[in-house]
């Protein structure tokens, strides 16, 4: 053993923080900050290359906390390395991150350190951890962005980009399936700046991990294609920064480090125990296990002397001298490449090429039009062309969902290609929506995409996307029954009210080429908030728009299409994406019976609720109590828009295999019952 006397002051500082923020808040997990503080402090004081002056530095080596619970090995890092904290405009506020208030009040209202660590509250924490297995898989997105990065940026004598991702996991990590998935996908794209820290502790919530996972990891991610490193002690300095050094030797394979280590390291009748795991460790044991630090027992956050001055003589006085190093590289890099220096620094604005709007297509009205897929893809493959970091793919379904990019020099993302555009996620939707969240936290503009009916699969990795803020976008196809003979394994009905739930999320449904055009412009212009979009595989008719309001109304969420058959309408007709055009068909027969009707096209109901009250109400007014919604997909919900005593035709069960056709008459999505259901709601509401 190496430790020295002030690195084991420091470790047990670590730990011992974590105790008694745990302790004060009567809630959290102690066991894996008691284990891994020597492995996490080994890291950050001794490899790492963070600036915590300037915790955004866009060349710092990134360090995720897959393991999220054990959010207290990661905020006292931030205390004591005194890492700045920064606003939402990526502005240092010349304040501490995370303080010692901060840890005193942890779980608390308000707090910098929430119970799991959020990126968008606590500067420092790279990514929102906590569902577990997500960690690992934004990792993955990381390490694929520093890949195309790199590639893109770099020029000889330039390697403005060169970092590495380090994710920090548990055996709970590692039995979500989502980790293989990711693991699986970095094995095949060679990522090998990136490496998971694996705390083997073998205890989980319930008990020993032996009761429900016994495989041999190691040899699983041997498999994989990964390099897999073993450390018998996490309290051993030498093998542990060992171990990091032959992850920094490996050229082309990620990197997986077993480390074993013992929960609650120290806690007398808590240690190696589900005990020591989801519950403060209580006040006697406490003191007993300050006792076997060495550390006075009554004394609570201390942070003894010299500790913050240790930290600041390594982390902070490498991280300074990397970073003034990468500063003066990148101004030579400014004079030698403009052009490309200009645009990495907008892309860490979240700023986009000026012009590239120009390149949004527009499309001539067509009675039979074209699938909305079809028209994205058009439009995908122009604006790509001006947006050099939209970058994206699908799981295994681009042909499907017409998302790869065609054009010249666009390319598929592999291990010898890492320019390419195109990224091939194979099968593993989970692991696709999440790698798309680090790749986005890396200030690429990343999308995925697959059917709708598979957005159940990355339902955490979309949540997470919006409680981080960050402007990823998931793009789902085959969107309704519309989809015909796949039948109702494949048909979506209740997704699109779950995706609606999403507080922070957009959802998008345009109704025809136009309307996806504008759908782009509202997606790529958002720097804060991700948003799904959900497209057809059938064709839609492209509507006249001189005879129609301008598609430019879907970035207000929904809007007047058209008042038929004169003023004032007596019905109003709304409807999202495919059923648009069956709204219009109605409202046209309704007009030649002499009942004038409104036709509301409502993209997103998000949209359309930031809205002030004056234009709500100009679109659907509280004077026109008749309407009907229409929408091939569950009617949860659209008593906000229709409503109590209003109609919805919509879905009450799953669909079925058929044609196309013969479904669409089945469940009632015909002009003749659209028109049945609307003379019901005049006849209800008629004086």
């Amino acid at each position: 053993m190496s430790t020295s006397e002030i690195d084991r002051l420091c470790i047990n500082t670590i730990r011992t923080l974590a105790i008694d923020s745990i302790q004060k808040a009567n809630s959290g997990h102690p066991g894996t900050p008691m284990g891994m503080a020597p492995v996490a402090y080994g890291l950050w004081q001794k490899q790492l290359n963070f600036d915590p002056a300037d915790p955004l530095w866009p060349n710092r080596d990134r360090f995720i906390l897959s393991a999220g619970h054990a959010s207290m090995l990661l905020y006292p890092l931030l205390h004591l390395t005194k890492t700045q904290a920064v606003n939402a405009d990526y502005e240092p506020h010349h304040r501490p991150s995370v303080t010692l208030d901060d840890l005193k009040t942890f779980r608390q209202l308000g707090s910098a350190c929430p119970g799991h660590p959020e990126y968008h509250l606590t500067s420092g924490v790279e990514a929102t951890t906590g569902p577990l297995g997500q960690g690992v898989a934004m990792s993955v997105g990381l390490a694929i962005a520093e890949r195309w990065l790199g590639a893109h940026f770099n020029r000889p004598d330039y390697p403005v980009v060169d970092w590495r991702t380090w994710a920090l996991c548990g055996d709970g990590c590692m039995m979500e399936g989502i980790s293989n998935e990711a693991a699986s996908l970095a094995g095949h794209l060679r990522l090998n700046k990136l490496c998971w820290i694996y705390d083997s502790n073998r205890v989980s919530l319930e008990d020993r991990t032996e009761i429900a996972f016994t495989e041999d990891v190691a040899t699983r991610f041997l498999g994989l294609g990964w390099n897999v490193l073993h450390v018998r002690d996490a309290n051993d300095e030498q093998e542990v920064l060992h171990a990091f050094d032959l992850v920094k030797d490996e050229t082309s394979r990620p990197s997986l480090i077993v480390i074993e280590s013992h929960i609650g390291y120290g806690a007398p009748h808590k240690q190696d125990t589900e005990k020591a795991h989801g519950d403060p460790l209580g006040e006697q044991e406490v003191k007993a296990t300050k006792r076997f630090y060495g550390w006075p027992e009554d004394a609570q956050f201390l942070v003894p002397d010299g500790v913050y001055q240790h930290f600041a003589d390594g982390i902070g006085a490498r991280g300074a001298a990397k970073h003034a190093e990468w500063r003066d590289l990148f101004q030579r890099y400014r004079s030698a490449h403009p052009d490309l220096a200009g645009s990495f620094e907008a892309m860490q604005r979240r700023d986009l090429p000026s012009g590239w709007e120009e390149a949004i297509p527009s499309f001539p009205a067509d009675p039979k039009g074209i699938a909305s897929r079809v028209a994205s893809a058009q439009v995908e493959n122009a604006i790509a062309r001006k947006i050099p970091w939209l970058i994206g793919g699908a799981a295994d379904l681009a042909p499907s969902t017409r998302t790869l990019m065609t054009f010249e020099g666009a390319g598929d993302f592999q291990p010898r290609s890492p320019g390419g555009r195109n990224l091939h996620f194979g099968v593993r939707e989970h692991a696709m929506g999440a790698a798309v969240n680090g790749m986005a936290l890396a200030k690429l503009r990343p999308f995925g995409s697959g059917f709708l009916i598979f957005s159940d699969y990355m339902r955490n990795p979309i949540r997470l996307s919006a409680l981080m803020e960050l402007p990823a976008l998931y793009i789902f196809t085959h969107d309704s029954i519309g989809l015909g003979e796949d039948g109702p394994t494949h048909q979506p009905v209740e997704q699109l009210a779950g995706l609606r739930a999403v507080p922070g999320l957009v959802t998008l449904r345009p109704c025809d080429a136009n309307e996806v055009a504008e759908a782009w412009r509202v997606v790529l212009k958002a720097k804060h908030r991700p948003h799904c979009l959900i497209l057809t595989r059938q064709d839609l008719p492209t509507l006249d728009r001189n005879r129609f309001a301008p598609a430019s109304g879907l970035a207000r969420g929904a809007y007047v299409l058209a008042d038929l058959g004169g003023a004032p309408p007596r019905i109003v007709l709304i409807g999202t994406g495919s059923e648009v055009s069956l709204c219009i068909s109605a409202a046209e027969r309704l007009a030649a019976e002499g009942t004038p009707a409104r036709v509301v096209s409502m993209p997103s109901w998000n949209l359309f609720e930031l809205q002030d009250e004056a234009y709500r109400e100009s679109v659907l007014p509280d004077a026109i109590e008749a309407r009907v919604a229409v929408e091939q997909a569950s009617v949860v919900g659209w008593e906000r828009y229709v409503g109590r005593r209003g109609a919805v035709v919509g879905m009450h069960t799953f669909g079925a295999s058929a044609p196309i056709k013969a479904l669409l008459t089945k469940f009632g999505f015909t002009p003749e019952h659209v028109v049945e259901v609307a003379r019901k709601q005049i006849a209800k509401y008629a004086r």
